[in-house]
């Protein structure tokens, strides 16, 4: 590829691309509930630290207040790494089989917490990463990154044993083109982990507009309006049907593995209401064996190339 205005990590080169859109939001996409809902505080930032729990603050302490902003445009990766974390790491492991043990690509790799994870099960991990400052301090835990937009992944093509797409897709420009590179880059017989947002989920963990004005929260049966009406109040987000999946990737060759519906592991609930909490994500997580799974808080996908 050329390499006139290129970044370059560690030999890795990328191109930088247009930000989706410039409105201001926060959005957690690390495959959770958004952490100031969860704390039950707003978005401002005055006596943020007052009211949180322990871990909200080291969660906050690594965004450094001033940072907000750019939460609120492009989402939040994992800073900390708990028991949600820990099962979605497992689930991954088992779509990889052996797999695992080849060349990986996280394609929106935040800070670099699951690259991290990766490493020890003796493949060449790599992460790719919008924001050029999140891919900084991801450097701490890997050479191999790239700064780049998922529409245009700088790699040859057949390059992949795994990638793994972690609550991200919803949030770039063009879902559908980051779906066509994530299949080119593939080696035939590759995989790819997908966790996308469920529109059947009760509640909008990203926040809408109301009136002009953006209304930070877990806004409730926002996902159930129809398409156009979603649309307008949650634009700077998707939310995806089984449907809406299939379309992605109805023109490629893959064959699906595994396609299932989620419920989150709660940690930030738990640490506010110990047993009651776990107790309720006992429930929620035994609701993924009934058709109530239809609920869920994420699709979780299994796609091999052919």
């Amino acid at each position: 590829m050329p390499r006139s205005n290129l970044l370059i990590f560690q030999g890795i080169a990328s191109r930088p691309s247009v930000a989706r859109n410039d409105t201001l939001l926060y959005t957690q996409k690390s495959g959770g509930r958004p952490l100031f809902g969860v704390c039950g505080i707003g978005t401002t930032t005055g006596g943020i630290l007052a009211h949180m729990t322990p871990t909200c603050k080291v969660i906050i302490t690594r965004m450094e207040l001033r940072n907000l902003e750019k939460a609120a445009l492009r989402g939040e990766p994992s800073y900390v790494w708990r028991a949600g974390q820990e099962r979605r790491l497992q689930m991954i492991l088992r779509a990889a089989g052996g797999r695992i043990k080849g060349r990986i690509l996280e394609d929106g790799c935040g800070v670099g917490m699951y690259v991290a994870h990766l490493q020890p099960f003796g493949g060449q991990v790599f992460g790719l990463e919008y924001d050029f400052e999140r891919v900084h301090e991801a450097h701490q835990r890997s050479d191999l990154l790239a700064c780049a937009a998922g529409e245009e992944l700088p790699y040859s093509s057949e390059t992949f044993d795994l990638i793994l797409s972690h609550e991200v897709l919803e949030h770039v420009r063009d879902d559908a083109q980051a779906v066509r590179e994530i299949v080119r880059t593939l080696k035939p017989g590759g995989r790819l982990a997908l966790f996308v947002p469920n529109r059947g989920y009760p509640f909008e963990t990203h926040g809408i507009y109301w009136r002009g004005k953006y209304r930070f929260g877990n806004i409730p049966l926002v996902n159930y309006l129809p398409r156009q009406w979603r649309d307008r109040l949650a634009p700077h987000v998707r939310v995806y049907s089984k449907s809406d999946i299939e379309r992605l990737f109805a023109d490629f060759p893959i064959c699906v593995l595994e396609r299932t519906v989620i419920f989150g592991a709660y940690d930030n609930v738990i640490a506010r209401f110990g047993r009651l909490g776990k107790a309720l994500c006992w429930l929620l997580q035994w609701l993924e064996k009934t058709p109530l799974e239809v609920l869920g808080l994420s699709h979780f996908w299994v796609v091999e190339k052919v």
